[in-house]
């Protein structure tokens, strides 16, 4: 059997996608040949396409045409005028609401983590030193290098120390109105469920994000928090946090994993550097590993606000009432504001790289994006680096830059990350693990020791969904037991905690 040509969706769409470079001349299919040169994952034109009318893909109007457009014709984003974004005003919900028992059931019903007294379990054990303000950042990293080297071989239970540092805490408007967004993610991230209830916290003495206004007052105790002002000099500032790290490592040092059930798991799901054919391969590949936990009683999170807004409706039929619809469109509508004031819509979301890789504009990469959420009821929505009080599939609101969206999850309390690309990325989280699944053989040929699955064959006809979803399910219960460890934690290839901030800097 041969290899197809090319991707239809849905039997409505008047174009295709490019399985590899189509040579000038191919027949595509009986009829249709293209009249130019067709890159991989770009689209070509499988009737007219009069200007003005519309451009079809997933059964989703991507645009209208710029110009007339004639069968066999590449089409790129140059030729697309960008369409109106839904309504956010009375969108129907629950009306797609797919019953638990008619999710993939997963292959296990266990994994191996670290039970926490409040929240969710842990993927890694780790020690994590928050700072209070950036002017510490230098301090916090030189202090983990050397409770590292001498303190950490000590506590063969820890899986290592981690200084969350950020460009927050001073030369802020701390009391701005989105001031608690910053604040909020950083009180959530100190209480991670990968650093085991324990605290530690470097201030610096000055700054505007005092201990009162990042931490709860229980937690404000000498054994948690160190003044690096009050200290007398530099011996004496690293002793103190040497001594105080080793007394949080052993306590650490005592966690061990056991079994759990699946509701015992928050995993985020993410992509970046996306293409053509993630929509259609890696996307909805872990849609259905996303699936898989849901039906197990876990907890998953997607994300990026840009990526869904121009599906905003094809998830409000997902939500599981009113409630939850009416804070999805409201978070949908502060950041159509929030662009707005920056006078930019949602289209200066794709990149260079996205648009090379097929993508013509936001709406198409949004309907993509989408897929790897499944199909799982919305159980609850919830804002930038807010923790969720539900089980299932959430919807967390957060800018679509992968270095801002990872922090923002790991706020919000995931143990581990799904990351899919089409153009490859070496992003990684130091504080949970991130699995990479890319859309393309051709990625995983080039880049065969850094990304984890392909779900390429799934374009090619080797491979189901269904198969590659269960694989990545499969091993991302390996990798959250500890079992395997991804590539970007092999190599150490960890991104700055870069904090959604969306209040002034004075």
């Amino acid at each position: 059997m041969s290899a197809p040509l090319y991707i239809k969706v849905k039997p409505q769409d008047n174009v295709a996608i490019a399985v590899h470079d189509i040579p000038q001349g191919t027949e595509v299919m009986p009829g249709i040949h293209a009249n130019c040169d067709i890159p991989q994952a770009h689209k070509i034109a499988l009737q007219p396409i009069p200007k003005n009318e519309p451009i079809v893909r997933y059964g989703v109007v991507l645009g209208y045409a710029k110009d007339d457009i004639q069968t066999g014709d590449w089409i790129n984003e140059h030729m697309v005028i960008l369409p109106k974004s839904p309504a956010l005003d009375d969108m129907p919900y629950a009306t797609h609401i797919v019953p638990k028992e008619d999710l993939p059931e997963p292959t296990v019903t266990t994994w191996m983590g670290y039970k926490n007294e409040h929240g969710p379990a842990g993927t890694r054990n780790l020690l994590g030193i928050m700072t209070t303000v950036q002017c510490v950042a230098g301090v916090a990293k030189v202090a983990v290098e050397r409770i590292k080297k001498e303190l950490l071989p000590k506590y063969p239970n820890v899986d290592g120390v981690v200084a969350v540092t950020h460009p927050y805490g001073c030369g802020v408007a701390i009391n701005a109105p989105m001031a608690y967004i910053p604040i909020r993610s950083l009180h959530n991230i100190i209480h991670h469920p990968n650093f085991g209830g324990e605290v530690m916290v470097l201030g610096l003495g000055c700054e505007k994000l005092t201990y009162e206004r990042l931490m709860d007052p229980e937690d404000i105790t000498p054994e948690n928090c160190l003044t690096i002002q009050e200290c007398h000099g530099h011996d004496e500032m690293m002793n103190q946090i040497m001594a105080m790290a080793e007394k949080k490592l052993q306590k650490l040092n005592q966690r061990k994993r056991e079994p759990l059930p699946l509701s015992e798991l928050v995993i985020g799901m993410q992509c970046g550097g996306s293409d053509a054919f993630s929509g259609l391969t890696a996307n909805p590949s872990a849609g259905y590993a996303a699936d898989m936990l849901v039906r197990g009683g876990g907890t998953v999170m997607f994300s990026e606000v840009t990526e869904v807004r121009d599906g905003v409706h094809m998830l409000a039929a997902r939500c599981v009432n009113k409630e939850v619809r009416d804070r999805l469109a409201q978070e949908m509508k502060w950041y159509d504001d929030y662009l707005d004031e920056g006078g930019v819509d949602r289209d200066a979301n794709p990149t260079p790289g996205n648009k090379k890789g097929g993508l013509a504009n936001i709406v198409e990469k949004a309907m993509g994006s989408i897929a790897k959420s499944g199909t799982s009821p919305i159980v609850e929505v919830t804002g930038p680096g807010e923790r969720p009080t539900k089980k299932g599939l959430i919807y967390a609101a957060t800018p679509a830059s992968d270095i801002v969206c990872g922090p923002s999850q790991i706020a919000a309390g995931i143990g581990l990350q799904l990351f899919m690309t089409g153009r490859g990325t070496p992003y990684g989280l130091e504080i949970a693990p991130v699995i990479k699944v890319c859309s393309r053989n051709e990625m995983k040929d080039n880049w065969f020791d850094m990304i984890d699955i392909s779900a390429g064959q799934v374009a090619t006809g080797e491979k189901t969904i269904a198969e590659v979803g269960t694989q990545i399910f499969n091993y991302m219960i390996d990798v959250a037991s500890g079992r395997k460890q991804p590539y970007s934690d092999q190599y150490g290839f960890h991104n700055d905690m870069c904090i959604f901030n969306p209040a002034p800097i004075t």
